[in-house]
């Protein structure tokens, strides 16, 4: 687990220092490619567009309201963040957690380049959020929570930090149907967050289990094995073989659930 962990945080860190350097995008490919609107990313800094690392756009899809707390578990460059903290306004707030050092530096310089009041960057883990017991409205994360080793921990502490009636709203890769660990492995050279990626039904399974309600997974993108097809072949891997297997299992989905407005416990 803390193998896993490193690995993240040191791909993290190459991925804050390059966005913010002159060498360009942190991500490419169809994987974090074409997620936000130019309307969106227009007013943002541009090294916090380049450090997008996500499969998705949480805050499009998580409806968030002005006067909201909203925390982003991985927050990375801070994109997701300072879009929320546009649409909870003022009279909100938007938090952005992350563990690592290089984007926690990335992420305060763009809230200072664009003057955001409503923001505010934590450093800890995903699985033990720095945050007091029913503190947040709505929780979002951007291919993150895949990334973890111990997702059922994620998914109490934010069960934990939300307030009764709050939204957990992320963006995420799952999979649909089991899928064979080589195949796994091969496609993980392809799209570097897939390799913890939840099966559809065990994601809904974990949520129930922390104490959501209404869990759903909306699929967002699917991914095929023919958009690799050049690049897993350098890989020296064979493409056809690999697609009656794989072949749109992977997906980039959204994924919703409610903190019961009022706990079974409450009246006891």
């Amino acid at each position: 687990m803390t193998d896993i962990k490193e690995a993240v945080r040191e791909k993290y860190s190459r991925a804050a220092v390059r966005a913010g350097s002159c060498c360009g995008p942190a991500s490419s490919g169809p994987i974090s490619s074409n997620l936000y609107s130019d309307q969106e990313t227009g007013e943002l800094p541009e090294a916090a567009v380049l450090a997008s690392l996500g499969c998705g756009n949480p805050t499009a899809l998580a409806e968030l309201k002005p006067g909201e707390t909203v925390l982003d578990l991985g927050s990375g460059g801070g994109i997701d963040v300072l879009l929320s903290a546009r649409r909870v306004g003022p009279t909100g707030k938007a938090y952005g957690l992350d563990m690592t050092d290089e984007m926690l530096a990335l992420a305060r310089a763009n809230q200072t380049k664009v003057g955001a009041q409503n923001v505010e960057f934590l450093k800890g883990e995903i699985e033990h959020i720095p945050l007091p017991d029913n503190s947040v409205d709505v929780i979002i994360s951007n291919c993150v929570i895949n990334l973890s080793a111990d997702k059922d921990q994620v998914i109490r502490e934010a069960f934990r930090v939300l307030k009764p009636g709050g939204r957990f709203a992320v963006s995420d890769v799952v999979t649909r149907g089991e899928v064979p660990e080589q195949l796994r492995r091969d496609m993980l050279l392809w799209v570097g967050c897939i390799a913890g990626a939840l099966e559809e039904v065990e994601y809904k399974s974990k949520l129930g289990a922390a104490g959501f309600v209404q869990a759903s997974i909306e699929p967002t993108r699917i991914y095929r094995v023919e958009d690799a097809r050049e690049f897993l072949t350098g890989k020296g891997i064979d493409v056809d073989a690999m697609a009656r297997e794989v072949d749109g299992k992977f997906m980039g989905a959204f994924i919703r659930a409610v903190k019961p407005a009022a706990s079974a416990s409450c009246c006891a």
